[in-house]
């Protein structure tokens, strides 16, 4: 054989198996390393990941009287993109529209995909088909969505499906290529507007609540609702359950042909509250009675708040899942009433009850035992600060010790002793018992009140000093000074357990679905006045002026029991409500007297005078408490939402003896009509300060403070349910035209 040829034969063969080798090498880059790539690219079955959203735990009273719970709900959601790819298997191209949109000032001409006629179409031919008759109106703007989320985020379209629907739209899934079948827990609140404010509302996700990574992990991705206020808002950590995932094998239309694999979602932490379900009945039935009121009931012996309310309420229902337009729209629009407010967290003047903040600032710096004459006023400069007593006859107190000060709320008492101990000890002595500052309560947009002479009080007013009047509004809880119920009451029960504060609580304990627990059920001490520096003597003269208020003829005699030995201190501050003078009317209080186990505080809006206000509804208060102490049972049944009213109570409320036999008996159910008309005549002037001295006049009148109409804070906006137009959905801001 000739060389060359030789030559040629071996670069031939070497070529072939250079060839072979590069055959063999491709051939395991598309068989073995790009297998998966070239799947996607054959017609066949694909997988579909899913997000479900974790189930938020339940939220019981102390009792385990469930308050918060998820009912099961029937849900049909589309997959725009893929009832979009489903069209295109039938079709050549996506139908279009034009749209005219403004873009820097200037109208153009936009043709985008006609999402609405693609699903006009697809799913909703089928829904509309008589022998289903599942089709309904779409509540949403399909166009806004398709373009802002795709398939990722489904598109909700019926959220109200029955049993029987959900099981007709399940036997006909394989038509419906692109429609999803979920079974979603649905928050309810089995009581209604029962502790509405405690409890707080829900928001839908929305496409900020979407992780980057989800677009990564999931094709379809639903959300969790989160808490916006109350209880719900402020634990909604604990409350939600760990995510789920499912798998759906899908043919090449786009139909589900079984389910690959499922995580099962997870439940939250069941969250047991320090509310009393029947305490909290109680409270709710009785501030009804007034038209604007809060109120607040405590263990004093371990901080816990045994119920909390605010009239007027809401139903957190309407909330689940969206409000309608019009329902927010009178849940919001009045600002006076606000009762999305929970007034029992917010500031308003204080009045008289601040007395006792000032009676224990001044024993904390040793002038408990101190006493001051009443003459009727006091001046500072060519100013006078009037006591109540000569404000409305005249009259003056004469020597008062702190007890007797307390018993008939004389101003310049407490003006007195405010300007001994000075600016400084008052801020130092009120914060001991968190006047002035949040007091940690596990609830959001809690306020701190304000504090004359504080540090932020400072900030707030810059150019400001605390002079001697200054000092003396402060203490009788006029001027700037704010606090609200939760403050007022904490105090109440600092001094009815002998000087120990504990932090309130509203949360007892959180326990997560395996058992762990999360929140531990202990109260939490944060101050001890007599480690403060109150002497145990000084303190058991406000304990005795607070009783002597009740059962010797003081500002609080409304408040006596028959049976059970009450304390109390009365305050009225005199307000400026929506540009007309009127008052703050408060009670703050414990019982019984020897072994105190209750502290209760009571704020009514626009009512005449703490003590003939307030002081009836405490005594209900506390009827319906010891018969339930002594075997009666008290009722916890749904509530309906009470909208309040913005009428000024001009005289003292009139308990009738067949309301405190009804309550003894266990009937908390008052008639709030025969009350309001007991109480809506104007007084003589004779009714004004009565037998017993009633705070009417507490301060100078010309000092009247504006009553805040809501909170500082901004109400959170719920998911509001989308309108529909003439052609069932809503009209986008795109708005479509016709060409010529």
């Amino acid at each position: 054989m000739e060389p060359s040829y030789r030559i040629r034969l071996y670069l031939l063969t070497a070529l072939v198996l250079v060839g072979f080798g590069a055959l063999l090498s491709r051939l395991h880059e598309f068989q073995i390393e790009r297998r998966d790539d070239f799947l996607q690219l054959v017609p066949g079955n694909r997988n579909v990941t899913v997000r479900e959203p974790g189930i938020r735990g339940e939220i019981t009273d102390r009792n385990g009287i469930t308050l918060a719970r998820n009912l099961r709900n029937y849900e049909a959601s589309f997959n725009l993109d893929e009832i979009r790819q489903a069209y295109l298997n039938q079709h050549t191209e996506d139908p279009t529209l034009l749209r005219l949109t403004r873009e820097n000032g200037l109208l153009r001409k936009r043709s985008e995909k006609d999402i609405a006629a693609i699903v006009a179409e697809g799913p909703l031919s089928i829904l509309q088909n008589p022998r289903l008759n599942l089709a309904k109106p779409i509540k949403g703007d399909l166009r806004s969505h398709f373009l802002t989320h795709g398939g990722l985020i489904p598109f909700s379209y019926r959220a109200d499906l029955s049993y029987d629907e959900f099981a007709k739209f399940a036997e006909h899934n394989l038509e419906l290529p692109g429609v999803y079948l979920n079974i979603r827990p649905q928050r309810n609140y089995p009581y209604g507007a029962l502790a509405s404010h405690v409890l707080g509302y829900l928001k839908q996700w929305e496409k900020g609540d979407v992780p980057d990574s989800a677009t990564r992990k999931f094709d379809h991705y639903i959300g969790d609702e989160k808490g916006i206020a109350g209880i719900e808002a402020s634990m909604d950590d604990v409350l939600r359950g760990p995510e789920g995932q499912k798998t759906i094998v899908k043919d090449e239309k786009g139909r589900a042909i079984r389910m690959s694999d499922y995580i099962k979602p997870g439940i939250g932490a069941a969250v047991r509250l320090t509310i009393d379900a029947q305490a909290q009945y109680l409270l709710e039935n009785t501030l009804r009675l007034a038209g604007r009121a809060a109120g607040v009931i405590m263990d004093v012996n371990t901080g816990e708040v045994l119920a909390m309310a605010s009239v007027p309420d809401y139903n957190p229902n309407d909330f689940i899942p969206s409000i309608s337009q019009a329902n927010w729209n009178a849940y919001r629009t009045n600002k006076q009433l606000a009762p999305l407010t929970n007034r029992a967290i917010s500031g308003f003047a204080p009045g008289s009850t601040m007395k006792v903040a000032t009676a224990i600032a001044g024993a904390v710096h040793g002038m408990g035992d101190r006493t001051f004459s009443c003459d009727g006023f006091v001046m500072y400069g060519n100013r006078p600060i009037g006591c109540w007593i000569w404000n409305m006859h005249r009259g003056m107190h004469g020597s008062q010790t702190m007890s007797l000060a307390i018993k008939n709320s004389c101003n310049p008492y407490f003006n007195k002793l405010a300007n001994a101990i000075g600016p400084r000890a008052m801020v130092e002595g009120c914060q001991l018992v968190s006047i002035g500052k949040k007091t940690g309560i596990e609830l959001p947009k809690e306020d701190p009140g304000i504090l004359p002479g504080s540090p932020a009080w400072k900030r707030a007013n810059p150019n400001a000093f605390m002079t001697p009047a200054l000092s003396a509004m402060f203490s009788i809880g006029q001027g700037d000074t704010m606090a609200t119920p939760i403050q007022v009451c904490s105090m109440a029960a600092c001094v009815a357990n002998g000087g120990k504060y504990y932090k309130p609580r509203i949360v007892k304990q959180a326990v997560a679905e395996n058992g762990k627990i999360i929140i531990e059920d202990t109260p939490k001490l944060e101050v001890d006045l007599i480690q403060s520096g109150v002497k145990t003597s000084d303190l058991e003269l406000i304990r005795r002026g607070m009783w002597m208020s009740v059962n010797e003829g003081g500002t609080s005699a409304k408040v006596k029991l028959p049976t059970i030995q009450a304390a109390a201190k009365s305050g009225t501050a005199q307000t400026s409500d929506d540009g007309k003078p009127s008052h703050n009317s408060w009670i703050m209080s414990f019982a019984p007297y020897e072994q105190p186990k209750y502290a209760v505080c009571v704020l009514v809006q626009g009512g005449y005078s703490g003590g003939g206000v307030c002081g009836p509804l405490v005594n209900l208060i506390y009827r319906g408490l010891f018969a339930r102490d002594a075997g009666a049972r008290l009722p916890v049944k749904p509530l309906t939402r009470f909208t309040g009213n913005t009428n000024r109570i001009e005289k003292p409320i009139d308990i009738t003896p067949e309301m405190i036999a009804a309550v003894e008996a266990g009937d908390t159910d008052p008639q709030p009509q025969a009350i309001a008309a007991a109480a809506a005549a104007v007084p003589a002037p004779t009714e004004i300060a009565g037998e017993t001295g009633d705070e009417v006049g507490d301060a100078d009148p010309s000092q009247l403070i504006p009553v805040p109409p809501t909170s500082t804070n901004v109400i959170p906006t719920p998911t509001i349910t989308p309108e529909l137009d003439s052609n069932g959905s809503v009209i986008p801001k795109a708005v479509p035209i016709t060409e010529p």
